[in-house]
């Protein structure tokens, strides 16, 4: 039933063979990689104008030029990643170049960023979705969570039937966002500039004078307007999924991308600016913007429908990047090898399963409140930002290959611009992302115990020519019994096959009891030694675990193995295993870890 719900949710499982089928068109990788990017549009202008507005609304037309320098940084990253595409055409990114060219530490901190960005990626991209579904429907208010916490799901499945499938599902609405987005600025500019607007838009002039702008009120606006650059490092860590030639295919997506952010980031900012939009808890820049252009009609709804749908699965972007990170990691053993393995549609399906868990427990922990998040997105992501710049400028000074001067130029502009942005960061907002500083050493010291335990591991299980084991001399075989049943002559059968060292255990509460069940075992088993211990507490496992002591010691100095072998009964109706076989499981659970013996679980199966 487990299985046949499985095939239901996730679909067939895919041949090994199949992965080459797996790889995506640049349409349909800008649907799946970019999505990320080109849906902060919706949020980015909007930060930008919560700084703003602690001032008055006079200082709406700094959004302008903020807007400008965010555009400047945004062409430094994409000429830079383009960079890193083309140098690490296997992937990783950030990750990847930091760990080669700075070193291990700094890889660790890029990697550990990356990974809580995706998280935040999925946490952001879903709430920010659900904000504008309970703009257009206010009365929804109240389920943001629950809301948030379905899509989740929702996306989890999709990702994990594939990531063709989910790009083919992914790339309309996608697409459709751009296009109403491309319709709202066209409309708007269109509006303005025949001077067909609403006689109450209102908006002070650019270089109007602002009573209380400050350098720092500025710089923390500039740094809110950047979370639009998140998303832009995706599609670096995930070229292996492309189509051959990847690389190629993988730059050509990027600059893509970098050109549509930037067009559609440039107009709503714009938009936003001319029509004097000002932020409200209950309703979001872009659905004003789209109110005040088109009216409460079917294309308000088409925009924020498209708007919703894009800022919900943009989400996808974390899905593709964050198990292809996590792979690389545990590949180079800083995470647990479950990551490195392909589920039944040929995705690392661990770590798309795990960002899902990992999203929704923080939804729920920030009561899905998109604007207690973007900080500390925002921050996530500037750190690798600022890494790998610096990683690239270490490689172009220590190869310096042809036209290194210009490449190292952009890089260099690229990590202090970076650098500054994470700085302000850092200053201007600081009680919400201060605990980056504590958790991402955490993060690394997790990643170096992981990596320090399976160096431990593989020095103990590596074969040495001076690691001679003894010859194993025999086998002793012990029973523990609860009665004399057909499960334990089976059991007892299946000893004998093996050795005649053969003990049978049997526990007793009571001395009576005791006494009865020796006397039936003579009669039954006689050639079998029976070893009957009495339970002062009622336990089985401590009288038992000092007779395996005992005989364990002896043994080993005969070269003598002991094999634990429990008896246990499978029930035709897997539900009646719940009602059964409690004793055997606490026995195997107890001895794997605490004794150095051999436990083997022996079935007998029910036929009715």
């Amino acid at each position: 039933m487990l299985s046949a719900f499985k095939r239901f949710l996730i679909g067939r499982p895919l041949k090994s063979t199949e992965l080459g089928e797996q790889k995506l068109s640049i349409l349909k990788a800008l649907a799946i990689l970019s999505s990320d990017a080109l849906s902060s549009v919706a949020y980015g202008t909007e930060q930008i104008l919560i700084v703003l507005a602690t001032i008055s609304v006079i200082a709406f037309w700094y959004s302008v030029p903020i807007a400008v320098g965010v555009l400047f940084l945004l062409a430094a990253l994409i000429l830079s990643y383009r960079q890193i595409i083309y140098s690490y055409p296997m992937g990783g990114g950030a990750y990847v170049v930091s760990k080669e060219n700075i070193g291990e530490k700094a890889g660790l901190i890029a990697g550990g960023s990356l990974l809580v960005d995706y998280i935040l990626t999925v946490a952001v991209s879903v709430t920010a979705g659900t904000d504008a579904i309970t703009s257009a429907f206010p009365a929804l208010h109240t389920h943001t969570v629950s809301i948030a916490c379905v899509l989740v799901v929702f996306i989890t499945i999709l990702n994990l039937r594939g990531i063709t499938e989910s790009a083919s599902i992914l790339a309309y609405p996608v697409y459709l966002f751009v296009i109403a987005l491309f319709l709202l600025i066209g409309v708007g500019i269109f509006k303005i500039m025949t001077g067909n607007i609403s006689p109450a838009v209102n908006h002070a002039p650019i270089g109007a004078p602002v009573q209380g702008i400050t350098l720092f009120l500025l710089l923390r606006a500039f740094a809110s307007g950047c979370s639009a650059l998140t998303g832009v490092e995706a599609i670096s860590n995930a070229i292996p999924f492309f189509k051959d030639p990847a690389p190629k295919n993988a730059a050509k997506t990027l600059v893509l991308m970098g050109s549509l952010l930037a067009l559609l980031f440039s107009g709503i900012t714009y938009l936003a600016y001319y029509y004097g939009i000002a932020p409200k808890v209950e309703e979001t820049v872009v659905s004003q913007i789209a109110e005040e252009t088109f009216g409460r009609n079917f294309v308000y709804f088409f925009v924020q429908g498209t708007t919703a749908l894009i800022l919900v699965l943009a989400a996808n972007t974390g899905y593709s990047a964050f198990p292809l990170l996590a792979f690389a990691l545990a590949k180079d053993k800083y995470m647990p090898r479950m990551f490195t393995i392909r589920g039944d549609r040929l995705g690392y399906s661990n770590g798309i399963v795990s960002l899902g868990v990992a999203s929704i427990i923080l939804i729920i922990a920030s009561k899905g409140q998109t604007e207690h998040l973007i900080p500390l997105y925002a921050v996530g992501v500037f750190i690798p930002f600022t890494l790998s710049q610096t990683g690239m400028i270490i490689k172009w000074l220590r190869e310096k290959p042809a036209g290194w001067v210009a490449k190292l130029t952009a890089n260099l502009i690229g990590a202090l611009i970076t650098l500054t942005v994470l700085i302000i960061f850092f200053v201007t907002k600081f009680g919400q992302v201060w605990f980056v500083v504590i958790f991402l050493p955490i993060i690394v010291l997790m990643f170096l115990r992981i990596h320090s335990h399976y160096d431990s591991v593989g020095e103990q299980l590596r074969m040495h020519p001076e690691d001679v084991a003894p010859p194993i001399q025999g086998n002793v075989i012990i029973v523990p019994v609860a009665g004399i049943t057909k499960v334990v002559e089976n059991s007892i059968s299946y000893a004998k096959s093996l050795t005649d060292q053969i003990f049978a255990v049997y526990v007793s509460f009571d001395r009576e009891d005791e006494k009865r069940f020796e006397e039936k075992w003579q009669k039954w088993q006689p050639d079998v030694r029976l070893v009957t211990l009495h339970s002062h507490y009622r336990s089985i496992l401590q009288p038992l675990s000092k007779f395996i002591d005992t005989v364990e010691h002896k043994a080993s100095e005969n070269n003598y193995r002991v094999t634990v072998l429990i008896p246990q009964f499978i029930t035709k109706k897997s539900w009646h295993n719940i009602l059964h076989n409690q004793s055997s499981f606490l026995i195997r659970a107890y001895l794997i870890f605490k004794k150095r013996v051999i436990v083997s679980t022996l079935p007998y199966h029910f036929k009715k």
